[in-house]
Order: C-alpha cells, then structure tokens, then sequence
C-alpha cells in the first residue's frame, strides 16, 4: 500500500460544513438639532422605531444631552431604509432633524 493521494484527504464538497458570516449590523442614530422639537423626535421614534413612549422618551433625552442617540441596530438595507424614511418624514415636516447610521 502506498501513500493516499491529496484527493483522498479532500471531504467531498457537499459535506463540508459551510461558513456563514453573520450579515454587519448598523446603528440608526438621531443627531440633535436646535429646532426639531422634542414631541416629533418622540413620534419619529415610535413610528418608524416602534419604541414606547418610555422607550422613545429616554432616547430622544440621550439626543437632546449627549447629542446623539441610537434608535436601534439592524442589517445594513434596514437601517438604509429608516435612515431614509426618517429623513423624508423630517423634510416633509420641515425640521432639520438628522438620522444616519454607522457600522457596529
């Protein structure tokens, strides 16, 4: 008997088990501003965040103290989209509130 050859050793390509990588998540935040009123950015929040009052509350206090607050961590084309959705809802409202999302 002889040396087994390399293709021996290889599993068949089926039965490898594959490597899936967890999708990058992105934080949705609320930048404050002087002029969005605090009763929008609560109804932003639970609108298109589904917060609670409370929930919703806390958050836009943490945007109004420390200057920003995060809405949530989702995948990348959901994030992209309530960045969206927040930002014309904003505009169409006339205030200068500003929503972005940064990688986790």
């Amino acid at each position: 008997m002889g040396m087994p050859s390399r293709k021996e050793h290889r599993q068949p390509l089926l039965e490898r088990e594959p490597r899936l990588k967890e999708p990058s998540r992105y934080r949705v935040l609320l930048l404050n501003d002087d002029f969005t009123p605090m009763d929008y950015v609560v109804q932003v929040l639970q609108q298109y965040f589904h917060k609670t009052h409370e929930e919703a509350v806390q958050i836009m206090l943490e945007v109004h103290h420390s200057g920003r607050g995060i809405c949530g961590v989702y995948p990348y084309d959901m994030a992209e989209t309530k960045v969206a959705l927040v930002t014309a809802d904003a505009r169409q409202h006339q205030h200068p509130l500003r929503c972005t999302m940064e990688k986790e």
